[in-house]
């Protein structure tokens, strides 16, 4: 199911959170269509789990779900968004946080999750940036601990929305994609190669992944 077809791409960083910063605009509008078409697509379930990727890089991914995030908490849902990305984390810069402590502190022990989750000042709409540095990602990620996380952070959050890597650069988001509620790949009009798109897909159905939609960025 395509969720929107025709999404603008947010190009400077200081525009990414348009849907906080003018919330009147076509694109916030867009975002709107996108989360309606969402709870239409998942139904009425809370505690949602939604895994971001795309094919490659540069293709609007943690632009859409930020904006995203925000549009669902302006509809006064509990959101919490995950930087699982953490071979290129965007999240904290697009909020202006501290990387650490997040994720990888959680996962190695070092912090509680309460520690480590804080607010974005945007309504109830919590973050959880990817922490410390880490060499070995795909392992951090593939363990039991990121499954007890997302399975908390499942019954305290309406829905809980992850940034991943590109899924066909890197094993963790296989990983990750299995063990949400859906996933949601982003494509670049103009960027995204048919073959790209259509590889994710089969990856994605190979790791029993349910692919909840598409957004399509034009270029």
């Amino acid at each position: 199911m395509i969720l929107n077809k025709r999404m603008k791409a947010v190009k400077r960083k200081k525009q990414n959170l348009v849907t906080h910063s003018n919330p009147e605009s076509i694109i916030s509008d867009q975002f709107r269509t996108i989360r309606a078409n969402i709870k239409f697509t998942t139904g009425e379930s809370d505690n949602l789990i939604l895994l971001f990727t795309s094919p490659g890089k540069n293709e609007g991914k943690s632009t859409a779900i930020t904006n995203l995030a925000v549009s669902l908490s302006q509809q006064k849902e509990k959101v919490l968004l995950i930087d699982a990305n953490l071979r290129k984390p965007a999240i904290h810069h697009i909020f202006k946080k501290s990387e650490s402590p997040g994720l990888t502190d959680i996962l190695k022990g070092d912090k509680k999750f309460s520690e480590a989750v804080c607010s974005s000042g945007v309504g109830q709409l919590d973050i959880l940036t990817s922490g410390s540095i880490t060499t070995n990602p795909a392992e951090v990620l593939g363990n039991g601990l990121m499954t007890a996380l997302l399975d908390k952070a499942g019954k305290v959050y309406d829905k809980v929305l992850i940034d991943s890597p590109p899924i066909l650069h890197s094993t963790e988001t296989r990983v990750l994609a299995n063990q949400c509620s859906g996933v949601v790949l982003v494509l670049r009009r103009g960027k995204t190669q048919i073959e790209q798109a259509a590889d994710a897909r089969r990856v994605l159905e190979l790791s029993q992944a349910d692919l909840t939609g598409i957004i399509m960025n034009e270029k």
